[in-house]
């Protein structure tokens, strides 16, 4: 049941992000109602036409806190002509080393996820480019159906319905594996590890930290801030942003900071 306004201001992206490019890098414009209630354009239609700061980029991940969206206009690339799921069993460490060093290999890499001993990745592209990419993987079982992608970026796998806190961690791809209890699952080829916890948010955050990474509680009631605080200099240059698009802080109140 996704938009694409919800997709946009959420600022999500699917399993391709990390070989294809993010929602943001998509995003060529923007139209929607800022704070003073005025219609306003940002970005347009096309690649080259930008002149100054891209305002347009702002709004994906804003959760609605500067202005309501109208339209949006993205840059769409076609299908590939094929795609194939390739399986593999593997701990987690040995699935974050794999996916980090065929992602630096020419492999037709469009998705790679981990959970519970199984590593899958897909594959993308033209018939012959992925007979030789599986002649030299090797993976335990290939198959055509790709639904598992698309019920990952829905967030239907039966991991997502659990009634335990659902956190979302940020990590350098090649990360190890966080010493945190829980069930795991990588997405991103070990850039974005979703887990399920009801260890204290602090020890979370910090355990986040320290691997160059930061972690938003995305499901779930815990006292704990949804998102991992920021820099004093970073929440000064957010609140400097929203004052200037929604003055008076009517837009999604207290979603991204308690302040505004």
């Amino acid at each position: 049941a996704a938009t694409i306004g919800g997709t946009v201001a959420c600022g999500f992206s699917g399993p391709r992000r990390p070989w294809s490019g993010s929602l943001r890098d998509y995003l060529l414009g923007v139209r929607l109602v800022h704070g003073r209630g005025e219609v306003v354009r940002f970005g347009g239609q096309v690649m080259k036409n930008v002149a100054g700061y891209d305002i347009s980029r702002l709004i994906a991940g804003s959760m609605g806190t500067l202005g309501v969206i109208l339209d949006v206009s993205f840059k769409v690339l076609p299908l590939p002509a094929r795609e194939l799921t390739l399986s593999f069993i593997c701990n987690q460490a040995e699935a974050i080393a794999r996916m980090n060093r065929w992602s630096g290999q020419p492999l037709p890499l469009s998705a790679g996820a981990w959970h519970r001993d199984r590593l899958q990745l897909r594959l993308s592209g033209t018939a012959d480019n992925l007979a030789r990419a599986v002649e030299r993987l090797e993976p335990g079982q290939v198959s055509e159906d790709c639904s598992y992608w698309e019920r990952l970026r829905e967030q239907e796998l039966d991991f997502f319905q659990a009634r335990t806190p659902l956190w979302r961690v940020s990590l350098p791809a090649a990360s190890p594996p966080l010493d945190i209890d829980g069930d795991f699952l990588l997405d991103w080829g070990g850039a974005q590890r979703w887990f399920i916890s009801n260890q204290p948010a602090e020890s979370i955050r910090r355990k986040a930290a320290a691997s160059g990474g930061h972690a938003t509680l995305f499901r779930g009631d815990l006292d704990a801030a949804r998102f991992q605080p920021m820099p004093k200099a970073m929440q000064q240059l957010q609140a400097r942003i929203k004052q200037a698009m929604d003055p008076a802080a009517i837009f999604n109140p207290n979603r991204m900071s308690q302040d505004w």
